[in-house]
């Protein structure tokens, strides 16, 4: 039995892309400097994997931004707003990925969405009337034929036809089917070139197949397949899914001449069953992801040994595969050197799973998989009763009642009493959080964490922060005011640090986008909190001002998805389980003073089911009511606000209304603001700020730039429930940058309250 994984984590071990591409954008290396840091990754990985005995070893899985961008430039789909700049073509890309602003022009980037249901963003490509799809890049080859040259003959990755076009944005009339023909082209000459090369086989992702699908999507996507299948020139082509189960076009797919089939044996609720009512083709290669490639925990091997020994009944030929892409769990343990050992033995990061691979193979070319070493120790540790069980917070969950999770009096009647305390101006102005984490700020937190800086000195030092950004917001005009979050380091990690029932890493880090990478916390045991977390930077920062301070948390769905979390228990305890802890920090704000509290929801839709049929039970009638329970004890005049990013949200507004927050603010600025009419056609009754410019880049919006995306919300949106914000917290942009994007975006707010005065 062979053993693969679907791709690697590009970002180096202790985050050396990240670093070097920072450099680059501050001009303080070359390109050729950059891409040699880029080379070394992919050469340290390849070793790697090589090292542990991989049988399907993937190139093309590295990426200076996001995959499906480098496919949009394989494929020629680039803007000309960003091929026109005279930029290079590196810069062309990091443009369309960031945007640009300079002596080259203005242009802001493609828009950014979550990918599937992890928190990984992926650029949106962008398609109009004229684009002309065709292969026009050298990427995939020249990373086949670097591993070839350093004794490494890999399996090539390409994000598939079906999966490209579907997850593109049409901006003119045309639609995808439009661009079959030429997508087509494209693939069979992308085949072709590689069949020169001298690949054995071609790995095609094609995850939008665990999707809903109707009727007009699998004709599509068997059209495709159909013709670009029809000359393989003696290549091997693997169709990759991930995600979730093939449903919908499972008897489609294992018609079409694919040479083999990746199919996710851990989300896919129903991918055994369709093996094993639906029989698999005796011609075909299974490769049946088995090993977890989305979190942190040891693979239990009797479960995966059960079924592969199932799967053996239906398919003569198994891969063992991991069930996406290990971009999503961190590089390695060996960087852990703080964890204790008796929990790191429950972790394995990419290169462990590389090592769990090659233990499941030995294990299941046994006669006696059982009674292998290896067998052994898994089913050893996988019987330790871990610490952390918590009776007292489980006995809490199991009490709670529907009307713990109702808010009264209800939001109309709210919405008054709120108006007439707060008396904010229309267009009300702020911030979703967070402020610039300049260098002068990670250097005291460094210092106060290895003990150079004592608690005193690190409070103090927090004090003036805080009462700077303070006068720096009522300088500038906001209506309502944040204390800069400069105590935190992230907003899960920093809340976990509070909570009982955390465990913390020291180098886990997991891209996110682009250059921004987070550090997930591991749910070990039962949460609690264990000490107030907010109450005293909040309370101090409303004491420096008469306007109202929001006191800034991050909700219980945010906190769960943005961690490992357990498998030992569901996502709906553990939702809430947080939610009993955010809801103490909530009301204690209420009871120190803060009359608006925002509880960020950054990460609702993150765990949504990628299938409608799942989204009620598996999700939304959990992920809801635990954000509800949270704020259903405030008084009526205290204000709730939440925050939503990156995400696509019309299927679930009308559950997003439901959360009974006071004020929502929504990631916007990207996708040109199309989230207004989908407010407008449900009637939204909660107060709302679209983002008004895009904060994941370094360009400063105008002030006209800001008054037009007032002016398209004015139209759309009833005027008394529109606030005026950035689209995203702060933390990653310069002060050169957040300190005229928000003048700019005050005076665009004043210029509307004159027009409608």
């Amino acid at each position: 039995m062979k053993t693969s994984i679907i791709g690697y984590p590009r970002i180096g071990g202790l985050r050396e892309l990240k670093f070097a591409s920072e450099e680059y954008f501050r001009g303080e290396i070359n390109a050729d400097e950059l891409e040699q840091t880029a080379k070394q990754i992919r050469l340290h990985n390849l070793e790697l994997q090589k090292n542990s005995g991989l049988d399907f070893i993937p190139s093309n899985d590295f990426s200076y931004y996001d995959g499906l961008l480098d496919t949009a430039f394989l494929l020629n789909a680039v803007p000309e707003r960003y091929t026109a700049r005279g930029l290079s073509h590196l810069d062309t890309y990091f443009a369309a990925a960031r945007g640009y602003q300079g002596e080259k022009g203005d242009v802001k980037a493609l828009a950014m969405k979550k990918w599937y249901n992890t928190n990984y963003h992926y650029m949106v490509p962008e398609i109009d009337d004229s684009t002309e799809i065709k292969l026009n890049g050298t990427k995939p080859f020249d990373l086949f034929k670097e591993a070839l040259d350093n004794g490494v003959k890999t399996r090539p990755v390409i994000i598939g036809a079906y999966t490209f076009l579907k997850l593109a944005r049409y901006t003119g009339k045309k639609t995808a089917a439009d661009f079959a023909d030429a997508a087509v082209k494209a693939y069979a000459e992308l085949i072709a070139k590689f069949a020169e090369l001298g690949a054995e086989w071609i790995q095609i992702d094609e995850p939008s197949l665990v999707k809903d699908m109707t009727a007009e999507d699998i004709a599509l996507f068997v059209s495709l397949y159909q013709k670009i299948l029809a000359d393989k020139k003696g290549v091997k082509i693997l169709a990759q899914t991930y995600f979730g189960d093939v449903r919908d076009c499972y008897d489609e797919l294992t018609a079409l001449p694919f040479d083999g089939i990746g199919i996710d044996f851990n989300e896919g609720k129903k991918s055994l069953e369709l093996v094993s009512t639906k029989g698999f083709p005796k011609d075909k290669v299974l490769f049946a992801g088995v090993v977890n490639g989305k979190n942190i925990w040891r693979n239990n091997y009797e479960k995966t040994v059960k079924i592969i020994s199932e799967l053996k009944k239906y398919a003569d030929d198994i891969v063992l595969n991991t069930t996406c892409s290990l971009l999503h769990v961190p590089c390695t343990l060996a960087n852990e050197s703080k964890l204790p050992a008796n929990v790191k033995k429950h972790f394995a990061y990419a290169e462990e799973k590389l090592s769990e691979l090659a233990e499941l193979k030995e294990i299941l070319s046994a006669e006696k998989p059982e009674e292998t070493e290896a067998y052994r120790r898994n089913t050893e540790l996988h019987a330790e009763v871990r610490s952390g069980d918590d009776p007292a917070v489980r006995a809490k969950v199991a009490a709670l009642t529907e009307k713990d999770f109702i808010r009264l009096p209800a939001f109309a009647e709210r919405e008054k009493i709120q108006k007439e305390r707060f008396k904010l101006p229309l267009f009300p102005t702020t911030t979703i959080g967070s402020f610039p984490q300049t260098a002068d700020v990670k250097a005291a937190r460094k210092a106060f964490r290895t003990g150079e800086m004592n608690a005193e000195d690190y409070e103090k030092f927090i004090e003036k922060k805080i009462a700077d950004c303070v006068a720096l917001q009522e300088e500038i005009g906001l209506d309502v005011l944040v204390h800069g979050e400069f105590e935190r380091n992230d907003m899960v990690e920093y809340f976990g640090e509070c909570l009982d029932g955390y465990i913390f890493t020291e180098k886990a880090w997991v891209q996110s986008y682009g250059t921004r990478c987070v550090k997930p916390p591991v749910i070990w045991g039962d949460i609690s909190r264990s000490r107030p977390m907010t109450i005293r930077w909040s309370k101090y920062a409303q004491s420096l001002t008469d306007k109202p301070m929001k006191g800034m948390l991050t909700g219980p769905v945010t906190i769960l998805n943005w961690s490992f979390p357990r498998e030992d228990i569901t996502l709906k305890e553990s939702a809430f389980q947080i939610a009993l802890a955010i809801r103490e920090e909530v009301l204690d704000l209420e009871a120190n003073g803060i009359s608006i509290i925002q509880v960020d929801e950054a990460a609702l839709r993150e765990k949504l089911p990628l299938r409608k049929s799942d989204w009620r039970e598996d999700y939304l009638d959990w992920a809801i009511p635990a954000f509800r329970y949270v704020h259903s004890g405030v008084r009526p005049e205290t204000q709730i606000h939440t925050h939503m990013c990156y995400s696509e949200f019309a299927d679930i507004i009308k559950d997003i209304d439901d959360m009974d927050a006071d004020v929502i603010t929504f990631e916007a600025s990207r996708s040109d603001l199309t989230i207004l009419d989908v407010l407008k056609a449900n009637d939204f009754r909660t107060e709302v700020g679209p983002g008004v410019y895009d904060i994941h880049s370094p360009r400063i919006p105008s002030q006209e730039e800001i008054k037009t995306a007032i002016d398209k919300m004015k139209a759309r949106i009833d005027i008394s429930k529109l606030w005026v914000n950035p689209d995203c917290g702060l933390k990653t942009r310069g002060v050169e940058e957040t300190v005229p994007s928000l003048k700019n975006l005050v005076n665009a707010a004043k210029q509307a309250r004159e027009e409608n005065a």
